[in-house]
């Protein structure tokens, strides 16, 4: 497969590509997306009692109660809201270009979707030596009930930061930029970036970044050969679908997973010990989703 499909998604950036365009749009998106949070937080503040706000407030900083989870996962329809309104302010464009034709993205994500779980699901029984293992976090039965509004959440923030970063950024640097160094590198670094937290990670946050950072590469490639934000969402899903949902570790966003890695947040070794075989994961995933994608 290679890069032709791309075309699809830049074609229509090329009218609106220059780099001061991608600056404005990009700085307006983050503003109104700030602008939005900070109306919801001020409109939910005012709506509830102030001792349930705080408890609300707590639980949505570190992801340590299911509400705190969901709130983070749907405050990511601001960041969707934002977007659209940059996009037709600086670009003159729809937020729907950026997904590509819808039959085909949901196509491809199917495909994609599909093969990731059946690749973890054929993983779940590979030995994977000494480690720590996991403990339950949650009863099964309240796990189950609060199951689809986590999976609609997790849509919602993954699609959102697909269409973000794979979608606006990358095909907008396409539509100038011809080189893949380019229009790939810097949205996967940027991606990286977003994901640097020396308070929850301590001084190995650097190794969030190295493998989001590969993950931003794998996304891209994803979308420039399948032509549509299909594959990097299913990609996006899935794994934090796995992170979020399944097994999280301790005191990272734990609230709405049924099980917990014992690993204390700022606990390097713990990162050390797990940044490979999260590498491996992704390049796995990414194959997978490619073989899925010539089907």
């Amino acid at each position: 497969m290679s890069y032709a499909p791309h075309e699809g998604l830049v074609a229509p950036a090329r009218a609106s590509a220059h780099p001061a365009r991608l600056l404005a749009g990009s700085a307006l998106t983050m503003l109104l997306f700030l602008g939005f949070s900070f109306a919801y937080s001020r409109l939910h503040r005012a709506l509830v009692a102030p001792e349930t706000w705080e408890a609300i407030a707590d639980g949505s900083a570190d992801g340590s109660t299911a509400t705190g989870v969901l709130i983070n996962l749907y405050l990511f329809v601001l960041l969707i809201a934002a977007l659209a309104m940059a996009l037709a302010l600086v670009h003159e464009r729809r937020i729907a270009g950026l997904i590509g034709p819808p039959g085909l993205a949901l196509a491809q994500f199917r495909k994609v979707a599909v093969a990731l779980i059946l690749l973890l699901a054929v993983l779940a029984f590979v030995p994977t030596g000494e480690g720590p293992a996991p403990e339950p976090n949650m009863a099964p039965g309240r796990w189950l009930m609060l199951l689809p509004l986590g999976l609609a959440g997790l849509l919602i923030q993954t699609g959102a930061e697909e269409l973000v970063f794979r979608g606006y950024l990358q095909s907008q640097l396409a539509a100038r930029f011809r080189h893949p160094a380019i229009w790939l590198g810097l949205p996967a670094a940027a991606f990286g970036l977003l994901h640097l937290d020396p308070v929850m990670h301590g001084a190995d946050s650097w190794l969030v970044v190295i493998w989001a950072f590969g993950f931003g590469l794998a996304a891209g490639d994803l979308t420039a050969r399948s032509g549509s934000l299909g594959p990097a969402i299913a990609l996006h899903l899935v794994n934090n679908m796995g992170a979020v949902l399944i097994a999280a570790p301790q005191g990272m966003f734990d609230g709405l997973a049924l099980y917990v890695y014992p690993l204390a947040p700022g606990d390097g070794m713990g990162l050390t010990t797990w940044l490979p075989v999260d590498l491996m994961m992704l390049a796995c995933s990414w194959l997978a989703a490619r073989l899925a994608l010539r089907r």
